[in-house]
């Protein structure tokens, strides 16, 4: 435990009860370690499923601190410290208030929101996972808004290694954490069971919505989505569940439609043994030309940058 808190420093300057498979114990274990706090029954979830869920992992209290770090943050009563602040697109000319951030990305460098990704008993899931030598390498805070009716609120079906230029995919794991109750009505997390056994990372667009879609919102290809929706299963939580998630796993939420706002927050674990991978060619190109338009927009066409060196300078910087 010492030893795993050390290196993740440095690089930050009974679950679920679900009937989506059955239960068994198939050796060896293909995605998942042998230390770690996860149970057997926990780890045989994990490798069938994609995920399992922890409950009661983080305190309310603590989610609590994060609530009201958000509102600091956002009303712009204490510093950024370097993460970045989103707006949904249907409030993109809207003023920064806490009703029209719906999300806090790469918060290493909050002294508050960073405490999530030392969390002992979410280190210890993430052990049991990726093994003990863990790097935290991207972090949210969400604040799902109510959805004004265009379902802009969603976040399509997708797998998060789509983001990432880092490998092995198994030796990375997502941890997310619900901050209160959330159920379908609010848009909680769906899964398709077992897609990361498929070992096939989709190309990813930009779905085709009416309303809009947010940001960097990519998704799986619609013939895809119709193809997994007979296996879609929704997670509802309540707060301070966590549930832990292979990054090939098909994932995504539905829309809120409640007048609250629906809060989680996240992070991104990856083994420090994972190595980067150039994605030119690959499905993950148009991500890496859209973040090149970006930071030429901003810095100037001179300026090149890789997907790997976003990860890079996230890591240097958490």
């Amino acid at each position: 435990m010492a030893r795993r808190l050390e290196t993740l420093s440095h690089h930050l300057s009974p679950s679920l009860s679900q009937t989506s498979s059955p239960l068994s114990f198939n050796y060896p274990f293909l995605y998942s370690r042998g230390s770690g706090s996860l149970s057997l029954a926990e780890r045989s979830f994990y490798e069938e499923n994609g995920f399992v869920v922890v409950k009661e992992l983080v305190p309310v209290k603590q989610l609590e601190l994060y609530a009201r770090r958000f509102d600091q943050i956002v009303s712009g009563e204490v510093e950024k410290e370097g993460l970045t602040i989103m707006k949904d697109v249907t409030q993109l000319r809207d003023s920064q208030t806490i009703r029209t951030v719906n999300k806090l990305q790469d918060f290493q460098s909050d002294p508050v929101l960073s405490e999530y990704l030392r969390t002992p008993q979410i280190l210890d899931c993430v052990e049991s996972i990726i093994g003990e030598n863990i790097a935290a390498m991207h972090s949210m805070l969400i604040n799902k808004p109510p959805d004004p009716g265009t379902k802009s609120s969603r976040h399509p079906l997708h797998q998060d290694l789509h983001y990432f230029s880092f490998r092995p995919a198994n030796k990375i794991v997502c941890s997310w954490t619900a901050m209160q109750w959330v159920h379908r009505g609010n848009g909680c997390l769906v899964v398709v069971p077992g897609s990361h056994k498929e070992n096939h990372l989709f190309l990813h667009n930009y779905p085709r919505w009416r309303g809009g879609v947010n940001k960097m919102y990519y998704g799986i290809p619609d013939e895809e989505v119709d193809r997994y929706r007979g296996r879609l299963l929704h997670l509802e939580m309540n707060a301070g569940d966590t549930v832990l998630f292979h990054p090939l796993l098909i994932h995504g939420s539905g829309a809120n439609k409640t007048a609250g706002f629906r809060k989680a927050i996240s992070g991104h674990f990856a083994n420090t043994n994972c190595y980067h991978i150039r994605v030119e060619g690959t499905t993950q190109q148009m991500l890496e030309d859209e973040i090149q338009e970006l930071v030429n927009k901003r810095m100037g066409a001179g300026v090149k940058i890789t997907l790997s060196d976003v990860w890079r300078i996230k890591k240097l910087q958490a």
